[in-house]
C-alpha cells in the first residue's frame, strides 16, 4: 500500500448479541471452528505476509469477537464470507488506521536511527530500523508503542518517543521544503557552527533533515520535532540534487556495499551502525534511490531470476557465466534438510565468484573453491539470484523519486 493513500474507515458491527459465549448452545463450537477456518482462507489470499500485511483476529474479555486489518479486500472478503455462511457470532470488524489517531495518522523519524519491534514492548525483538527523517504512516497505537508501517511497508511497533506525529497537510509541507541527506558514515549535529559546540544528535548515512540556513561551512537544519543544528557542509548533500543523480546503477551499489566493510553483524539492522544481512543490501540499493523489500526472503520474490543452478546445486560455470555485478545472490541455510527451505541470507555479487555479504562482519567471500576467501556453507546453501538492474517500477522495486512517502 502506498504512502498518503488517505485511510478508509470501516467499522461495521456484525450480528452482536448479548448472549456471552459460554451460554450458547454447543453447536456454537461448530460457528466458532468455521469462523477460524474462514479467517485462515482470508489470510492467506489476501494477507499471507504479517510483515507487510496486518491480519488478527482476537476474542476479548467482553466475549466478542474483534477482526483488525489494514487491507481493505481482505476486510469485504471475511465479511462477506461471514454473511454466506450464516454465523451467528459476535464481531467488530475494523480496518486500520485506527481512527482514534485523528488526523496525525503519518510521522517522520526523530533519532538517527530507530528500533521498531515485532511486539509494542521495549524487550521486543528488533524486526527492523528506521533512519532520521523516514516517513511512516501511523496504523493504530497500544501499549504506549505505535504500529507504524515503513516505506517498504514493513509493519512494526516503535516507541513515541522516536517519532514526531504528522498530519497530511504537515507531511506534505515537509516534503516541499529544501531538504538534506547525510552522505557521510556518521557524524553529529551541533548548538552552533563549529565541532566543539555541545552536541544535538549523532547522525548516520541516509538520515535527511530540513535545511533551514547556511553559515561558515555549516548548514543549519532542523529536525522533525523542531530541533536545530548545525552539520557539515562536506558531510551532506542537498537532497533534490542528490535525488535526481541516484541511480542504482550495479557499480555505485557496490561501491555504497564497500564503505560498510567491517560494520558488525546486527539482527534488524539497516544502518552503519550494524546491519543484518537483507538490512546490509537494503541500504546499499536504498542510498542509490532504490527501495527495496526488507528482508532477504522478501527480496528473493522480486527481480529478475538469474540461472545458476544444476540438478538444484550451485553451477559455478554457469554462475561465473550468467552472474553480473550488483546481482543478489540467495542462500537457505535449511536446504540440505528440505527441499524447498525458506531463504535465510542474501549478498551482493561483485564479479569473477566473489560477493559481499553481512554475516558476523560485512565481509568479501567466494563461491571459487581455489580463492583463499572461499566459504564453503553460504556457497553449497545458495539457492537463487535475482537482477534488480533494469526492473526498477515493478512490485517492490520503487524508485525513491517515484515514492510518495519521500
Amino acid at each position: 500500500m502506498r504512502f498518503y493513500n488517505k485511510p478508509y474507515i470501516l467499522a461495521a458491527v456484525l450480528l452482536l448479541t448479548s448472549l456471552s459465549l459460554a451460554a450458547r448452545p454447543q453447536s456454537d463450537s461448530t460457528q466458532i471452528k468455521r469462523l477460524q477456518i474462514i479467517y485462515d482462507e482470508v489470510k492467506k489470499e489476501f494477507a499471507p505476509d504479517g510483515r507487510t500485511a496486518w491480519f488478527k483476529l482476537e476474542h476479548n474479555d467482553r466475549n466478542e469477537y474483534v477482526l483488525e486489518t489494514t487491507e481493505k479486500p481482505a476486510a469485504k472478503s471475511f465479511q462477506d464470507k461471514l454473511i454466506a455462511e450464516g454465523l451467528d457470532l459476535p464481531l467488530t470488524l475494523s480496518l486500520l488506521p485506527d481512527t482514534t489517531l485523528g488526523e496525525q495518522r503519518y510521522g517522520l523519524v526523530n533519532l538517527s536511527v530507530v528500533n521498531l519491534r515485532s511486539t509494542p514492548r521495549h524487550s521486543g525483538e528488533l524486526a527492523t530500523q528506521a533512519l532520521l527523517g523516514t516517513p511512516l504512516d501511523i496504523l493504530k497505537k497500544s501499549g504506549g508503542y505505535y504500529l507504524v508501517r515503513t516505506p517498504d511497508a514493513y509493519l512494526a511497533w516503535l516507541d513515541p518517543a522516536a517519532i514526531s506525529l504528522k498530519t497530511y497537510k504537515e507531511m506534505e509541507e515537509w516534503r516541499q521544503q529544501e531538504r538534506l541527506i547525510f552522505t557521510a558514515d556518521y557524524g553529529h549535529g551541533f548548538t552552533a557552527a563549529n565541532d566543539k559546540s555541545q552536541r544535538v544528535s549523532d547522525l548516520v548515512m541516509g538520515n535527511i533533515l530540513v535545511k533551514t540556513g547556511k553559515s561558515k561551512g555549516y548548514y543549519q537544519v532542523s529536525y522533525p520535532d523542531g530541533r536545530r543544528a548545525y552539520i557539515s557542509t562536506s558531510q551532506v548533500t542537498e537532497y533534490a540534487s542528490w535525488l535526481k543523480k541516484a541511480q542504482p546503477r550495479p557499480e555505485k551499489v557496490i561501491e555504497i556495499a564497500k564503505t560498510m566493510l567491517g560494520v558488525p553483524y546486527l539482527w534488524g539492522g539497516t544502518s552503519i551502525k550494524g546491519v543484518d544481512c537483507s538490512g546490509f543490501t537494503k541500504t546499499s540499493f536504498f542510498m542509490n534511490g532504490l527501495i527495496i523489500p526488507r528482508d532477504a526472503s522478501q527480496q528473493v520474490l522480486v527481480g529478475e531470476p538469474i540461472e545458476i543452478l544444476k540438478d538444484n546445486e550451485l553451477d559455478i560455470d554457469l554462475a561465473l557465466k550468467n552472474l553480473q555485478p550488483g546481482d543478489l545472490l540467495f542462500f537457505a541455510g535449511g536446504k540440505n534438510q528440505a527441499p524447498n527451505a525458506r531463504v535465510t541470507h542474501v549478498a551482493l555479487y561483485l564479479g569473477e565468484g566473489s560477493f559481499i555479504h553481512s554475516a558476523g562482519t560485512v565481509r568479501i567471500n567466494s563461491i571459487r573453491k581455489e580463492a583463499a576467501n572461499y566459504d564453503d556453507f553460504q556457497s553449497r546453501t545458495i539457492v537463487a539470484a535475482r537482477r534488480y538492474a533494469g526492473q526498477i517500477g515493478q512490485a517492490g522495486l520503487t524508485a525513491l523519486s517515484a515514492s510518495s512517502g519521500y
